[in-house]
C-alpha cells in the first residue's frame, strides 16, 4: 500500500483507495516495484547514491474465502499490470539534492531482484535484469564491461578479500562464484 507521507505519530500515512478488491485494485508502484530490499550503494567519491528500481504496477484482489488451519491461505492474490510495460533501470542520485543524476534502463522484464556494489576505482556492479553481470562507470552510467550469465538476479554483490587479493562475489542460480583481476 503507498504512502503519502510520514504521520506525526511516525506512521506510514495511507493513500485511500489502496487497499486489495475483488474485482482488483491498480497500485502503482507495485510491492516488488520502485526500490525494495536489494541493496543499494553510495561512494563517497561521487556523492551518488546507486540503486536498482523496478517500475510496474500490479492488480491487487482479495479472496473472499475464510482462514482454514492446515491450508496454504494467502488472502488474495497479485498479478503485473502490462500498462505501462515494467521496466528495470539502474539510477544515481544525488543524495543532497534527491535529482536522478542518470539512470540506465535494462533488459528485461523487470523481475531481478539484484542490488548495486559501488566501488572506490569509480565502479558500479550489478546484475542486469537481461541476465547480464555489468560493471558501469560510476559518473556516468556507461556499461564498460558485461558477463553473460543468463541470471535471474536474486542476490547483490559484495566485496571482500582473500589471501590479500579483493574478490567480488556473486550468486548465480545455485552457484557461487568469485570475480577478481588477474594477476
Amino acid at each position: 500500500m503507498r504512502a503519502s507521507g510520514i504521520g506525526a505519530d511516525g506512521k506510514p500515512i495511507k493513500n485511500p483507495n489502496q487497499e486489495p478488491s475483488e474485482k482488483g485494485t491498480r497500485v502503482c508502484p507495485s510491492q516488488d516495484g520502485a526500490t525494495n530490499w536489494y541493496s543499494p550503494s553510495w561512494s563517497p567519491a561521487t556523492g551518488l547514491f546507486y540503486m536498482q528500481t523496478n517500475e510496474k504496477c500490479s492488480n491487487y484482489t482479495k479472496r473472499t474465502e475464510e482462514f482454514t488451519l492446515g491450508r496454504s491461505f494467502l488472502g488474495g492474490a497479485q498479478r503485473v499490470d502490462s500498462t505501462p510495460k515494467p521496466e528495470r533501470l539502474l539510477r544515481a542520485l544525488d543524495l543532497q539534492t534527491g535529482a536522478v543524476k542518470w539512470e540506465v534502463p535494462e533488459f528485461g522484464v523487470a523481475n531481478s531482484w539484484g542490488g548495486t556494489l559501488a566501488t572506490a576505482t569509480g565502479l558500479v556492479f550489478y546484475g542486469e535484469d537481461s541476465g547480464a553481470f555489468v560493471a558501469a562507470d560510476a559518473v556516468t552510467g556507461k556499461t564498460l564491461w558485461a558477463l553473460h550469465l543468463n541470471a535471474n538476479w536474486h542476490a547483490s554483490p559484495m566485496v571482500y578479500q582473500f589471501d590479500g587479493k579483493e574478490l567480488i562475489g556473486i550468486v548465480v542460480g545455485a552457484t557461487v562464484m568469485a570475480l577478481g583481476l588477474a594477476e
